[in-house]
């Protein structure tokens, strides 16, 4: 690991289970371990704050952490481990989550609290905003970490209870954020909207700088000082085979930029989302969710 500042990712962690007639594959995967580990590709000190049961599931992916060096702080689910089952159909997964993953639940206690103080940035994807009770303890375990929040609400359908609660919870925290992510399938089931505005609210409600992401069509950062970057997505030899990790990627590229200290204010924010373009780009172009690096020049 790099000497750069550490980062703490709070959300879910899963067992992805792909099924393609007979054939069932099973992958420690969820969008908050996809970014912490990332991240730890990247060469940046990552601790993940999730759930996992006491069950054979939980300890696969304790040992996914442990192989790419990041800690782990859990609660353990009276559920057992949350699992995503998916038919892959063009690369695009579709999720039917089991009970654990419909009512995980993330403990702040002492530990978890420590990590957070000491921690540089704090990034919360997958997170269940629309429990409110998980929501307020979520937003009082970090309301002295302003400029430090990155986050990604990154709904799933499966997992959502009720959308209104959801968007209060997230915009709570996005008031907070120096980078909230969004993607245009967030935007739509969340809001109901096309992208570009559900943008320009987040930045009205206090976020500092919105990612927007596009798919196919790319992505843009707008800041509410009205610095404005946009990239296609990354062209790179060889066939798309799996989207499903690209968005925790382009997130996971993103925080590290941030957390190795190289940027010098103006953060050049273009230059960034370039870079993780290309590193989105670079993992769709291997199965399942772990983040790619592309091949030097």
């Amino acid at each position: 690991m790099s000497d750069a500042r550490s980062v703490v990712v709070i959300g879910d962690a899963l067992i992805d289970e792909f099924r393609n007639g007979t054939d069932v594959e099973r992958f420690a995967g969820g969008a908050a371990l996809n970014v912490a580990v990332g991240l730890g590709v990247l060469g940046i000190r990552s601790t993940l704050i999730g759930m996992v049961g006491a069950d054979v599931d939980g300890e696969l992916v304790r040992e996914h952490l442990r192989s790419f060096d990041v800690g782990f702080l859990a609660t353990i689910g009276d559920r057992g481990t949350s699992v995503a089952v998916s038919d892959r159909t063009n690369g695009e997964p579709v999720y039917v989550f089991n009970d654990a993953a419909r009512h995980r639940r993330i403990e702040f206690d002492g530990a978890q609290r420590e990590a957070i103080a000491a921690a540089d940035f704090i990034v919360v994807t997958c997170f269940p905003f629309d429990d409110e009770e998980q929501a307020c303890r979520l937003a009082d375990s970090i309301r002295h970490s302003r400029g430090r929040v990155i986050i990604d609400p990154n709904p799933r359908s499966g997992m959502l209870h009720d959308r209104s609660a959801f968007v209060r919870g997230f915009e709570q925290l996005a008031g907070l954020s120096l980078l909230t992510k969004l993607g245009e399938e967030d935007a739509a089931l969340l809001y109901g909207q096309a992208l570009s505005p559900v943008r320009d609210h987040l930045l009205h409600v206090g976020a500092a700088v919105v990612l927007a992401t596009r798919g196919a069509n790319g992505a843009d950062v707008s800041t509410a000082t009205g610095v404005q970057a946009r990239a296609d997505i990354a062209v790179l030899p060889g066939p798309i085979v799996d989207t499903m990790g690209a968005g925790d990627a382009c997130l996971a590229a993103f925080v590290a930029a941030l957390a190795s200290g190289s940027e010098v204010p103006p953060i050049q924010w273009g230059r960034i989302l370039d870079e993780a373009m290309l590193i989105a780009a670079t993992t769709c172009r291997h199965e399942g969710a772990l983040l790619r690096l592309p091949e030097p020049v």
